[in-house]
């Protein structure tokens, strides 16, 4: 059976990241991509002009319309913006009870633009956290989901991710990309154990939408591998091989997108 794996999360229009940056990564690994479009954005390789949210009511209507029709194996959420839409995204997941749930924390774009209110996260912290399966961040959002510093060494980032456990989550991939270091160190951090993942850093300025194809791969694997362990290690080799082949893509005058497609074109 193909995974039929849902993304939950704002609009891209130049296809980097965001919902269009999802399902490029569900159809790259195998999985039937379905979309619930929390925002729209204006933005290209060079930033996000603004950004128009979509009343939670609506964001309600589309999952009750997908969930009411199709059996959905996997959940990715990303971009909810304010309060009411991460509430609502919460009680969908009370309400349905998806099998695996991915949280990519959205909250700072890479230019700068905040795109997570104080209110959503603390909503997302007593609300939606404890109903997912695991949590993605990178270290800036991290720090600002438990109102600390930035890490700065592998210890800090795993002594981080288990505070995160101690608010609720299940379990926390902690991404070191933000480190000064030759590679790119990813801890996972459970209740059961730490385990460290790590890739060589890739020489590319086109690292946009990285965060979102990362947490999109996991949703897509997840059904068909038989631990995290295994879907992180397939889902880092797969982004590790789209970001080595991201400047063939040539897309934007700003910060390009990595190739999803790298296999087929």
């Amino acid at each position: 059976m193909i995974p039929k794996v849902l993304t939950i999360a704002g609009s891209d229009p130049s296809g980097g990241a965001g919902i269009q940056a999802d399902l490029k990564t569900f159809g790259a690994l195998g999985a039937y991509g379905m979309s619930v479009i929390t925002a729209l954005t204006a933005q290209s390789t060079q930033g996000v002009a603004a950004a128009y949210a979509i009343p939670a009511s609506f964001v309600l209507a589309q999952c009750d319309a997908l969930f009411d029709d199709i059996a959905v194996d996997a959940v990715k959420i990303g971009m909810l913006g304010d309060e009411e839409r991460t509430r609502a995204v919460a009680s969908v997941l009370a309400a349905r009870k998806p099998a695996v749930v991915v949280l990519d924390p959205v909250m700072v774009a890479k230019g700068g633009h905040r795109l997570l209110s104080d209110a959503a996260v603390d909503a997302l912290l007593r609300e939606l956290m404890p109903l997912v399966d695991i949590v993605t961040p990178n270290l800036p959002e991290a720090a600002a989901l438990l109102q600390t510093s930035l890490a700065r060494s592998e210890q800090d980032m795993k002594e981080q991710g288990r505070a995160l456990l101690a608010r609720g989550a299940r379990a926390v991939l902690m991404k070191g990309g933000h480190l000064d270091a030759a590679e790119c160190p990813d801890w996972l951090i459970t209740r059961a154990e730490d385990l460290r993942f790590s890739s060589p850093r890739i020489p590319t300025k086109n690292t946009h939408g990285t965060g979102c194809s990362l947490s999109a791969a996991l949703a897509a694997l997840r059904p068909q591998c038989e631990s995290w362990t295994e879907t992180i290690s397939v889902a880092k080799t797969w982004l590790g091989a789209a970001l080595a082949q991201a400047d063939r893509l040539s897309v934007g005058h700003g910060i390009g997108p990595v190739h999803h497609f790298h296999k087929w074109w």
